[in-house]
């Protein structure tokens, strides 16, 4: 449930027992919410099997302690200990964020357990008549008095600094000796201006800062370090100010584009627009050739007017950017194995109810890497193809299926009610293997496997609301195979936290990191 769908419940209305005629008809009822007053001074521990809660009144009572297991009440959302003779709160009572309201009038607090301030979507708080510490009741009695004191709470509470470990998992040892390995990062760093409180409300106000989210992310990139950085959601600023001129210093060049929308901005507007960026160790690999797909620019010049494409796709500006480098020999790489790579990135639409234009964004991506390739001189097949970004697509996605398998059926839900049939067979590259009319299949050249399998990595972004595999690193083969990766967090702290980012962990997507070992030509044409 959104924070802004609650609504309170109504005590005016009646309840009643079931009678036993009713019962014998079978009959049932459903009840969410329970009331319990009077003189009651404990409470039994049957209480906190009710599970299904979703209100619980225990206002008007004698009660001087509320137990801990009070927690286990997952679903409850409104929680009334008004009129008690409480003198302190169990911490536990922080891990119910569903709660909507708590009130706690007419009791006998002092202070406030730092935990009440993971009670993010708590809409009211009633602390009327308690003899709080003065600094807590002036916040509380400001106008958003509730929002401001968990907040308070939240940025005060003491938080473990220690940075969660994730494991190297070696899948598998290279095949040749004169094999060029080199390792691969994924990482959507989560721009500055998406990184607001009112997206990321459990997390304390601090942590959210780019100043210290910065550092966080520079730490990962420089204890990885990783030969090819794809990162989303670079800021053009940032970009500019802080991730070429850093990087530069630890033997990174770096390749940027932003969403389209820049060119309508003002230049000063521009900075804060976000993108895609590539970097690259020039001690391993030499820069050749840069490009940029702007996906709406592609839609037009594909679309035949047509207006589907230009109402749906056309809006969304999402880019990506690819690079072609050549590997550079090393002590145990000799120069007659040099090879050419091409290497892309990209941050597809977020929207789930546009599942279409992703759809249509990754039948252009593949297009333009088709034609690129087709640009050197080589087949789509012949080249090795590192494909990495935020897809914004679950494992079950058309988007996944198509990128994976060289093909989708035109028919797949994610293209919704629209018939794009004709419409992509007028977009087919016509440098390429031109699609038969009647297939019924929407098709790529190339041969993409997933570098991580989702048993290894079971998300990849993690917030209170969704939780799920929306990064990829694929790579082509028989060019490439996947020799290692990054494995995921461990279970144990997984379930300590609500989301990401949180103090150690600066975006709410996980980097992916992956090595490969590049074979031979030689190896690859036996």
């Amino acid at each position: 449930m959104h924070k802004n769908e609650y609504r309170p419940p109504d005590r005016s209305r009646k309840q009643r027992f079931l009678t036993e005629d009713e019962i014998k008809k079978g009959k049932k009822s459903k009840w969410t919410e329970l009331e319990i007053t009077g003189p009651v001074r404990a409470l039994s521990p049957a209480l906190w099997n009710l599970h299904h809660l979703t209100a619980l009144y225990l206002n008007d009572n004698y009660l001087q302690r509320l137990p801990a297991e009070v927690c286990l009440l997952t679903n409850l959302l409104h929680l009334d200990l008004s009129s008690n003779k409480l003198r302190s709160l169990p911490s536990e009572l922080g891990n119910m964020l569903h709660l909507r309201e708590l009130l706690l009038n007419h009791n006998q607090l002092r202070v406030l357990p730092y935990e009440l301030g993971r009670l993010f979507q708590l809409q009211k708080l009633g602390l009327d008549s308690n003899p709080l510490q003065p600094e807590i009741y002036e916040i509380w009695c400001q106008p958003n008095g509730t929002s401001e004191l968990i907040r308070h709470l939240l940025d005060n509470m003491p938080h473990p600094m220690e940075q969660p470990q994730r494991q190297w998992i070696s899948l598998e040892e290279p095949s040749n000796p004169t094999s060029c390995l080199f390792s691969v990062m994924c990482y959507n760093v989560l721009s500055d201006k998406y990184c607001t409180r009112q997206m990321y409300g459990y997390s304390p106000s601090w942590c959210l800062r780019w100043e210290h989210r910065q550092r966080l992310i520079f730490d990962e990139i420089y204890t990885y370090a990783a030969d090819v950085l794809c990162l989303q959601e670079v800021e053009t600023c940032e970009f500019n100010n802080t991730f070429l001129p850093e990087l530069r210093k630890h033997g990174y060049m770096g390749v940027f584009s932003p969403k389209s929308r820049a060119k309508t901005m003002i230049e000063s507007e521009s900075q804060n627009v976000d993108g895609c960026a590539i970097f690259w160790k020039t001690e391993k690999f030499l820069l050749l050739e840069t490009h940029t797909f702007e996906f709406n620019q592609l839609a037009i010049k594909n679309s035949g007017g047509d207006q589907d494409i230009l109402n749906r796709v056309m809006t969304k500006d999402n880019v990506a950017v690819a690079v072609v480098l050549k590997t550079l020999k090393g002590p145990d790489y000799p120069e007659e194995e040099t090879q050419e790579i091409v290497v892309c990135n990209t941050h597809m639409h977020w929207d789930p109810e546009f599942s279409d234009v992703k759809m249509i964004q990754a039948f252009l991506l593949t297009t333009e890497l088709d034609r690129v390739i087709r640009q050197m001189g080589r087949k789509p097949t012949d080249v090795p193809v590192i494909l990495c970004g935020d897809y914004n697509s679950l494992p079950t996605s058309g988007v996944t299926e198509f990128i994976k398998d060289g093909k989708v059926d035109l028919t797949h839900p994610d293209f919704q009610r629209f018939n794009y049939n004709k419409k992509l067979v007028k977009m087919n590259p016509k440098n390429g293997e031109v699609r038969p009319q009647n297939d019924a299949y929407l098709r790529h050249p190339f041969h993409f496997k997933a570098s991580y399998l989702a048993e290894l990595m079971p998300f990849t972004n993690y917030t209170y609301d969704f939780k799920g595999i929306i990064d990829y690193i694929y790579h082509s083969t028989p060019h490439l195979k996947t020799i290692g990766i990054l494995g995921g967090l461990d279970e144990t702290y997984r379930r300590s936290v609500v989301g990401f980012p949180n103090p150690v962990i600066p975006s709410d997507h996980l980097c992916l990191l992956s090595e490969f070992e590049l074979l031979p030509s030689s190896v690859r044409l036996k």
